[in-house]
């Protein structure tokens, strides 16, 4: 029987911020997005007992937390906390799946044996953690049969705890579990599964296949038999298998309602920098570009173009050519999203014949070179002198491609 840990850290951006901080320790905190202090993405285990949760306006954390400090995420330095605990858990077992910016799976079925047994194994992880990542930061671990109930039970025993859930025990586990214990079970689903008068995952066994599928779609109505009976054969996949990279992009939320057309193209320009710098590190080149813009409306445009592109002023006159203009229906814009697709291998496309392009191309690797030394932004285009500086940072789910293509390197 195969044996899978689900290790998720506790309060993790929290955590680290008190970590670094020491004053904020055992105080409420709340951690917010750098641009804006509007939400709270994160909050510390004393904010929790409040009744503080991520994702809830920095409006209602004051009013169940008066006392509440807010701090701006550092997203950099949770990635590289994260890469630190990556390497610890790649000396245990070399089959880790990375879930999350601060939880994975382990496949330890053949190398638990080695540590002294699960239980030491996961005594060993714990102490690493400790000595290399910071005493402030502790993490939960999940131990079952397969990756679902091992994410369950990871959230069973928090904070620093360790629960088991076997083919002896599920049955038990499950009579006292709420629906959204399971991920892929939200609110609106228990909701419904409330109506039909489902409260626990044990009673789903009581509803026939049909009365599923007729509720629910058969997809879903699969889904559910199995969390049923607590089947899930999905296998850990190693993030040391670099992702297929078939789309670029970059969204980003303005801290409030921009009027100024020229500061909004200058967003929009830097968004394009940042996306055809994650090309030309990514090694490729894109032929399709697109673009979302959300305000007082929301307009967007798409466009194939005969030969490829990797550089930021490309792509911003392949949107508004050389004379942008934001159209006329747009009265302020909140959100913008830019993406690139149809991407292709750099080296796989023929070279320009003209001796232009192949100065230009060697500019931008000396650009790309000055600021991955310096820093970015040490070099910008001149539009951009008086815009704001944006820089990609990690998200929560590690979605950017890039990204996870940094974390196939400590395999």
């Amino acid at each position: 029987m195969n044996t899978i840990l689900h290790i998720d850290f506790d309060s993790f951006f929290a955590s680290v911020e008190q970590q670094f901080n020491p004053t904020l320790r055992g105080k409420p905190i709340g951690v917010t997005a750098a641009t804006s202090r509007s939400a709270v993405v994160a909050a510390s285990r004393e904010a929790k007992k409040y009744g503080v949760k991520g994702g809830s306006s920095s409006k209602d954390a004051f009013l169940v937390c008066p006392g509440l400090i807010l701090v701006p995420a550092h997203f950099v330095r949770y990635f590289e906390i994260s890469k630190k605990f990556l390497l610890i858990c790649r000396k245990y077992s070399p089959f880790i799946e990375v879930f999350s910016i601060d939880e994975l799976f382990m496949d330890i079925t053949a190398t638990s044996h080695l540590f002294g047994g699960v239980d030491n194994l996961i005594k060993n992880i714990k102490l690493e953690i400790k000595e290399k990542i910071g005493e402030y930061i502790t993490v939960s671990v999940g131990v079952s049969y397969n990756k679902m109930l091992a994410k369950m039970a990871s959230g069973m025993d928090k904070p620093d705890g360790v629960t088991k859930i076997t083919k002896e025990n599920v049955d038990e586990i499950y009579k006292k579990a709420e629906l959204t214990d399971i991920c892929g079970i939200g609110p609106r689903i228990a909701e419904r599964l409330n109506r039909m008068g489902i409260r626990n995952l044990l009673q789903l066994r009581t509803l026939p296949e049909a009365t599923l599928i007729a509720e629910f779609g058969p997809h879903e109505a699969g889904f559910l038999q199995d969390v049923a009976y607590a089947r899930d054969n999905t296998e850990v996949v190693s993030f040391g298998h670099s992702p297929v990279t078939k789309s670029v992009g970059r969204n980003y939320n303005l801290p409030k309602n921009e009027y100024d057309s020229i500061k909004i193209l200058q967003n929009i320009f830097e968004l394009c920098e940042e996306v055809t710098i994650k090309l030309r590190k990514l090694g490729k080149k894109a032929r399709l570009v697109g673009m979302s813009l959300h305000g007082n409306t929301t307009v967007g445009k798409r466009k194939t173009y005969k030969a490829y592109f990797d550089t930021g002023r490309e792509m911003f006159e392949a949107l508004f050519g050389p004379k942008p203009v934001l159209p006329k229906e747009l009265t302020y814009v909140r959100q913008i999203s830019v993406w690139v697709g149809m991407l292709s291998d750099s080296n796989l496309i023929t070279k320009s014949l003209f001796d232009i392009d192949e100065k230009n191309e060697n500019l931008t690797k000396i650009v790309d070179s000055i600021n991955e030394k310096f820093g970015d932004h040490t070099i910008r285009n001149g539009f951009l002198l008086t815009a704001p500086k944006l820089t990609t940072v990690p998200n929560g789910f590690l979605a950017d491609r890039l990204e996870r293509k940094e974390l196939t390197k400590l395999y």
